[in-house]
Formats: C-alpha cells, structure tokens, sequence
C-alpha cells in the first residue's frame, strides 16, 4: 500500500462464546492496576506526613505540568518536543523514589485492592 493511502477496515463483532469475557476483564483490571499502582504511591507520597513539604511540591509541579495540556516545548517538535516531559517525569521518578516508603507502598496498595479488586 503506497504511503499516505488509508485502507478500508472493517469490523467484526465477535460473540462472547468466541471471548472469554472473565479472562479479559481480569486483564483488562490487571493493567488498570499497573498503571495505577504508582498514581496511588504519588498521591499517598503526598498525603504521608513525613515527606517533606519541598518533595510534595515537586510532586506535585510534575503530576500537573504532566496532566496540563500546554507545554513549554510543544509535543509535535520531533525529540525535542517529548524533552520537557521527560524532566517532569524524571523529577517524579527520583522523588518518588526516595520517598516511597514501604508505608506508602502499603497504603497505596490498599487503596489499589479497594478500587480496583483482583477476582479470580
């Protein structure tokens, strides 16, 4: 197919005898849980009364320039686009890093068990 020709594609409904739908829910909840499991250790981070108020605030700086639509070097610049973000979410990692406790980590995965349940 030549560059720039968009091929038909169609769609096929498939019956839930063909899926299995526990199977897919599960991982579908699986991969809910991975990404969410370090969102739940940086909003506990920020909550902990020991992380110091400077590490909350660079949690917090990178979480909104992140979430934020506008950047300061937009997106679509090939590599230099991507630059800024990759700053924040540098400065996230480390932060986090030196302040995941295993107290954090343990209220975070409650809080994960409690909104998003694993069943077997």
């Amino acid at each position: 197919m030549a560059p720039g020709v968009e091929a038909d594609v169609e769609a096929e409904v498939l019956e839930s005898s063909v899926v299995d739908e526990a199977l897919l829910l599960r991982l579908l909840r699986r991969a809910g849980r991975t990404v969410a499991l370090p969102a739940l250790e940086c909003l506990e981070i920020l909550l902990d009364s020991d992380t110091p108020y400077p590490a909350k605030l660079t949690v917090l700086a990178a979480l909104t320039y992140l979430l934020v639509p506008l950047d300061l070097i937009p997106d679509f610049l090939p590599v230099a686009g991507f630059s800024d973000d990759l700053v924040a979410i540098t400065a996230l990692l480390g932060i986090c890093g030196r302040h995941r406790s295993e107290a954090v980590r343990q209220r975070a995965r409650r809080r994960l068990d409690a909104w998003l349940p694993l069943t077997r």
